[in-house]
């Protein structure tokens, strides 16, 4: 596996917690979509940790393809 699986051609909008680590799923195959679940395991994938300085709501990329990694940036509308 070399690329990574679109799971959907929209964002996902999450509530985040202030102080918490995040682990946002690279490959796709995570059955706990925008997150990881291991699934990885076996591939060149890694989950890309993330974190927050405060509360909010933020929108973790759904499509894999993402220049921004674990956060949209549009990607999406091109595919």
């Amino acid at each position: 596996m070399s690329e990574a699986k679109i799971v959907q051609k929209f964002p996902y909008k999450e509530s985040v917690q202030a102080e918490k680590s995040y682990f946002w799923c690279r490959c796709g195959y995570s059955s706990k979509q925008p997150f990881c679940d291991g699934s990885h395991e076996g591939t060149d994938f890694l989950p890309e940790k993330v974190s927050f300085e405060e509360n909010d709501e933020v929108y973790f990329c759904g499509c894999k393809q993402s220049k921004k990694g674990a956060f949209c940036d549009g990607s999406h509308q091109n595919l």
